[in-house]
């Protein structure tokens, strides 16, 4: 099998910013993508804002040179990300991009628009085909899919279920609205907290299938109804709505790089993807924390495979840090999600890493 090539740019969150910007256009020359993109193309920035309190995120400074590049090429790039399954500040647009705002993006501190891809609570999606092993239909968020090109800017983090954070969970379980989030995470429909439930009604309201019902009362939901939307987690100010989350992590991550595979069909070619391996944490950037480093600052890297930067990014990070840095923080094999992705063709385990100075 062809390997796929992966740029790899050391370098450190310390350096000063300028430096930094000059890297990561350096990244996004080296990809041909100043080459690629069509003029007057919509270009999806895909990239996680960082969750309240959490400092792990990529900074928008560092992004200038490339946001310039870009600019040059079209005026139709923007910033993006899709809503949290989670009750959060990123749980529904208008929070979403007020946090996205005081970390620094938006069009007048970044130079982009920011677009949150599936609406105001997460509804907004379309249904691809995907005829794969555990997904059929992949439900991913509207306002990526009708772009015309895809860049992944990931932060590679641990995580407590998929053990590893980079370009495919960015792109399969980030690219995806909030039911696709469901379906991927969960083997069961929500619950109801029987304690916790005032018994306002708010939820009844905004259930599409009308699968709740008022019972004893408290909220119930109806299994045989409920289509796993997931917009009662996100409505109920009580937290009485409850996700029945899987604990088989090969389930969730072979579903998530199920996902990504989709998103990059649809794309055709026209996607990318640079993973920072800056701030290398135990837990992703949803956790609210400033969170302790688990292994050194190691630099940027860039490919047109989303496996293939993702084994890379990983493998570097085990060199440096000399053991399994991801196993420690959780017990979980991280590598399944990528042999599933290139078993089903999403891209390589096989790279040639060609360090740019």
């Amino acid at each position: 099998m062809k390997k796929s090539r992966v740029y790899f740019i050391p370098g450190s969150r310390k350096e000063e910013t300028g430096a930094l910007s000059k890297k990561f256009e350096t990244l996004y020359l080296a990809l041909g993508l100043d080459e690629s993109i069509a003029k007057d193309a919509f270009v999806a920035m895909k990239i996680h804002f960082g969750e309240k309190g959490n400092t792990g995120y990529i900074k928008p400074a560092w992004l200038k040179n490339l946001v310039h590049r870009i600019r040059q090429r079209t005026g139709r790039a923007y910033f993006t990300d899709t809503n949290t399954l989670y009750v959060g500040q990123r749980s529904n647009a208008i929070d979403h991009l007020q946090l996205a705002a005081r970390h620094g993006f938006s069009l007048e501190k970044s130079g982009l628009p920011v677009h949150i891809a599936d609406g105001l609570i997460g509804e907004d999606d379309e249904e691809i085909k995907a005829g794969l092993k555990r997904i059929k239909t992949a439900k991913i968020a509207a306002g990526i899919l009708h772009a015309d090109w895809l860049i992944c800017l990931s932060h590679l983090t641990g995580h407590v279920q998929t053990g590893v954070g980079g370009a495919i969970k960015n792109l399969g379980m980030g690219c995806a609205s909030r039911a696709g989030k469901l379906e991927q995470h969960a083997e069961a429909n929500p619950r109801i907290s029987a304690k916790a439930c005032r018994n306002c009604g708010i939820c009844l309201d905004y259930c599409p299938a009308g699968a709740i019902v008022q019972k004893d009362g408290s909220a119930a939901i109806l299994n045989e109804k409920c289509i796993g939307c997931g917009e009662c987690l996100v409505v109920c100010k009580f937290g009485a709505v409850k996700m029945r989350w899987g604990e088989d992590s090969s389930r969730l991550q072979e579903k998530m790089a199920e996902y990504a595979f989709t998103v990059w069909k649809h794309f055709n070619n026209q996607a990318a993807f640079i993973n920072v391996l800056f701030q290398v944490t135990k837990d992703c950037d949803c956790m609210a924390a400033d969170q302790p480093v688990i292994v050194e600052d190691i630099g940027l890297l860039g490919s047109l495979d989303a496996v293939a930067v993702d084994k890379a990014s990983v493998d570097l990070a085990l060199k440096h840090g000399r053991k399994d840095v991801f196993r420690k923080g959780y017990d979980v094999d991280w590598s399944l999600q990528l042999k599933h992705g290139a078993a089903i063709g999403l891209g390589s385990l096989e790279y040639d890493l060609i360090e740019i100075p």
